[in-house]
C-alpha cells in the first residue's frame, strides 16, 4: 500500500499543491510553520476522516477561504483508488467517485500509523490518550468496533444524565437497570476487541523494542480493565450505582480502561528518560504497523512528524532499520542523508515544496 499523489486546495497554508511520492520513502525537511506537518494532516484526514490536530475542520482550510480540497490517489495491492474531501459548512467525503454515506465507507482504504512529538503524552497523561491509540488502531481493522464504542458512549452519556436526574429531582434508582444491561452488552464486546489486539501488539513489540535498544531493554505492556465479562460488570455497577449517583457520572467501565508500560520492571512514565518514552512511542508503533500488516497483508503507510528529534543517532538508525516495505513520509526540521535507500527529498518553505 502507498501513495502515488496529492493534490491539495486551499488546505491550511497550501493555495494549490500537486505532489507525487516515492512508494518507499519521503523527506520533508524545513523550518517550523512551513507546511510539512499539513501534508501528513492531509493523508491521515483521508485515511480516518478526522484530523489528528484539531477538532475543528474549519481551522484546516486555509485563511480567507470558504472550503478546501484535499485529494489522495493510493495504491494497493489488488486495486487503486481515490479519496476525495471537501471542507466547507459541511464535509464532504468521496471514495473513488462516489459519495460515501457513513465513515465506516472510509475506514481501511488507506490504512496509516502517525507518529507525533506529543505522542510522548501516550505514556505521560491520562488514560484517555492511551484509550485513544487503541481506538484508532482497532478502528481502523474492525470497522464494527467503533460502532460498538459510539453505541455504548451514548449509553454513558444517557445513564449519566439520569444519575443526575436521581440525585436532584429523585427520579427511580430502578431504571438504571435499563442502561445497565445495554452497557455491559457493549462494554464487554469492546473489551474483548482490545484485549485481542493488546495482545498483538504485545507479541510483536518485544523483538521489536529489543532490537533498537540493542537488547539493553525488556518492554512488557499490561492490560487494565473491570470489564471482562458482561455479568461482572453488572455487578459493579449494582456495587457503584450509590457512588454514580452521588457523583453524577459512572465511575467504572471500559471508558476508563487503560494500560501500563514497564521498562525493565519499572513504569516508563515515572521512570523513563524522555530518550526511553519516545523510543518505546516508536516500538508501540512498529507493533501497530506489523499488527495491520497481520490483519490485511500490505503494511500501512507510516507518517512520522518530527520524529528525529531526542532520539540519538543509534536509536535513529536501529529505527529506521526496522522498516521495511512500507511507505514512509516523515518531517524533520534538518535535510538528512540516508546512504543506500531510495527516497524522495523535498524542501518546505511558506507553504511551497522544493524537490531537491
Amino acid at each position: 500500500m502507498y501513495i502515488e499523489k496529492i493534490k491539495l486546495n486551499n488546505f491550511r497554508n497550501y493555495e494549490n499543491l500537486e505532489i507525487n511520492l516515492n512508494k518507499n520513502l519521503n523527506i520533508f525537511y524545513g523550518d517550523n510553520a512551513q507546511g510539512k506537518t499539513n501534508i501528513l494532516e492531509a493523508i491521515f484526514l483521508c485515511s480516518l476522516g478526522k484530523s489528528f490536530r484539531t477538532n475543528k475542520e474549519k481551522e484546516m482550510i486555509r485563511f480567507n477561504n470558504e472550503k478546501s480540497l484535499i485529494e489522495v490517489f493510493y495504491q494497493k495491492k489488488d486495486r487503486d483508488g481515490k479519496i476525495k474531501i471537501e471542507l466547507s459548512e459541511k464535509k464532504q467525503i468521496s471514495l473513488n467517485g462516489i459519495k460515501i454515506k457513513k465513515l465506516s465507507e472510509l475506514l481501511g482504504n488507506i490504512n496509516t500509523v502517525i507518529f507525533t512529538p506529543e505522542d510522548i503524552n501516550i505514556l505521560k497523561d491520562g488514560p484517555q490518550r492511551r484509550r485513544r491509540f487503541l481506538d484508532l488502531m482497532i478502528g481502523q481493522l474492525r470497522p464494527n468496533y467503533v460502532y460498538n464504542l459510539n453505541s455504548y458512549l451514548k449509553i454513558i452519556e444517557q445513564r449519566n444524565n439520569y444519575l443526575r436526574q436521581i440525585r436532584e429531582e429523585h427520579k427511580p434508582e430502578e431504571m438504571l437497570e435499563i442502561w445497565d444491561e445495554k452497557l455491559a452488552e457493549y462494554s464487554e464486546k469492546i473489551y474483548i476487541y482490545r484485549k485481542e489486539f493488546i495482545e498483538k501488539i504485545i507479541n510483536k513489540i518485544n523483538q521489536i523494542h529489543s532490537k533498537i535498544t540493542n537488547e539493553k531493554e525488556i518492554i512488557k505492556i499490561e492490560y487494565i480493565s473491570n470489564c471482562e465479562k458482561k455479568e461482572n460488570y453488572l455487578k459493579l455497577l449494582k456495587e457503584r450505582r450509590k457512588l454514580d449517583i452521588i457523583k453524577g457520572f459512572t465511575t467504572k467501565g471500559v471508558h476508563r480502561d487503560d494500560f501500563m508500560i514497564y521498562i525493565n520492571g519499572k513504569e516508563v512514565n515515572i521512570y523513563g528518560s524522555q530518550g526511553q518514552n519516545r523510543t518505546v512511542i516508536l516500538s508501540l508503533k512498529l507493533a501497530e504497523l506489523n499488527v495491520i500488516y497481520d490483519e490485511i497483508g500490505e503494511y500501512p503507510i507510516l507518517l512520522l512528524d518530527d520524529f528525529m528529534s531526542e532520539l540519538d543517532e543509534n536509536r535513529r538508525k536501529n529505527f529506521l532499520n526496522n522498516i521495511k516495505n512500507a511507505q514512509v513520509i516523515l518531517t524533520g526540521t534538518e535535510k538528512i542523508d540516508l546512504p543506500n535507500l531510495e527516497y524522495n527529498l523535498f524542501n518546505v518553505k511558506k507553504g511551497i515544496i522544493f524537490k531537491n
